[in-house]
């Protein structure tokens, strides 16, 4: 019979929150008055024993012969400061607790906590399933911090994707497609379009997307700042909306898909390379920017940088990586390694097809080059 129920979510019309209230004389007023709830229900009227009551989007039970212990009920307040006093816990007569939150708090970005990083795609840890059914690799273990996180993900089974329209309360995001191809559809971007391999888009703040489709086995990189941030589903709106709108602004960041076809190779920051920039530090206005890296005739020299956090993902080949004072590390395509600021590195034995995704936070930063 409980399978047979479940089965049938719409003969559900209403569900309730389940509270202990020894005495609805003193709890009623305290949830009514307080706290803006309205009474829906009362029972029975020579003795009430039972009252429903509803507002801020929930609906909630008082139960006079409740045997279960006090509960707890978060309030999401706009503004909290100016709600109860600024209390920030509330407790009722019958001893329910009351939380006051803020419902759009701030987004803390945490001080960066610097690490020099190799990451084997070898050593890595066995693959753990995410949101949407999808394999996350962890690139960075320690988040530096908690200030960045770096995903490599992979999608086994083609087709279409158990997604929905969401969005990410984010400082910067970076979605490169590394092998394969995924549909997308962005809010205000027109129609849903095919991110490539050597494709990338970053995702501002809070746009509405939604991934539709995916080949089989497709792997992305995915990096975001910082490394713990909320993901909001939006119920209401329906991808695509209708409209194309390149310049809008998020929080001051422009959506940007760049296209591998469309790309420009020029001089890199490390003598004997040359580089794509995908645009990003323009688009966010100097908090982060991605390049994708290649030899031309690699120089071996020595260098070091000044911005905050460099991570490099290597896409393609392999390299191998000196750094002062320590051994020598071989990396092939899949690995991945942070830089601190300061550090000296060079990158030698370098194969012909060796590609690398460089992604600075921020964008503008010196390369001391070492005599």
């Amino acid at each position: 019979m409980a399978s047979e129920q479940l089965t049938h979510p719409e003969l559900i019309e209403a569900a309730e929150l389940f509270l202990p209230a020894a005495d609805l004389k003193t709890e009623l007023p305290f949830f009514l008055n307080q706290l803006g709830f309205r009474l829906d229900e009362i029972f029975p009227a020579d003795d009430p024993a039972v009252a429903l009551i509803s507002g801020h989007g929930v609906r909630i039970r008082l139960d006079r012969d409740a045997d279960t212990p006090p509960g707890r009920v978060r309030l999401r307040c706009a503004g909290p400061d100016g709600f109860a006093g600024g209390h920030t816990m509330l407790t009722s007569p019958g001893g329910n607790a009351i939380e006051v939150v803020d419902a759009a708090p701030p987004l803390e970005m945490p001080e960066t906590r610097h690490s020099f990083m190799v990451r084997h795609l070898r050593d890595s840890d066995s693959w753990v399933i995410g949101r949407a059914g999808m394999r996350y690799r962890d690139l960075i273990p320690d988040r530096l911090g908690g200030s960045i996180i770096a995903s490599h993900i992979r999608i086994p089974d083609g087709g279409p994707v158990p997604d929905m329209v969401h969005y990410h309360t984010v400082g910067f995001q970076l979605i490169f497609c590394y092998r394969g191809w995924v549909r997308l559809v962005y809010e205000d971007q027109g129609e849903p379009f095919i991110l490539e391999a050597g494709c990338c888009v970053i995702q501002p703040p809070q746009i509405r997307h939604r991934v539709l489709e995916a080949s089989a086995n497709v792997e992305v990189l995915e990096i975001g700042v910082p490394a713990e941030h909320i993901t909001t589903i939006d119920h209401e709106m329906v991808l695509p909306n209708g409209v194309v709108n390149p310049d809008r602004e998020w929080d001051g960041t422009r959506f940007v898909h760049h296209k591998l076809s469309e790309a420009v190779w020029t001089p890199w920051r490390i003598p004997g390379w040359e580089s794509r920039d995908t645009g990003i530090g323009t688009a966010t206005q100097g908090v982060a920017g991605v390049h994708v890296a290649r030899p031309a005739q690699v120089q071996e020299a020595w260098t070091s940088h000044d911005t905050n956090i460099l991570f490099t993902f290597v896409k393609e080949g392999e390299m191998t990586l000196e750094v002062t004072g320590q051994k020598p590390y071989r990396l092939v395509a899949g690995d991945a390694f942070v830089l601190p600021p300061f550090l000296k590195a060079r990158y030698v034995e370098v194969s012909t097809d060796c590609e690398l995704i460089e992604t600075a936070l921020g964008s503008e930063f010196e390369t001391q080059i070492a005599e």
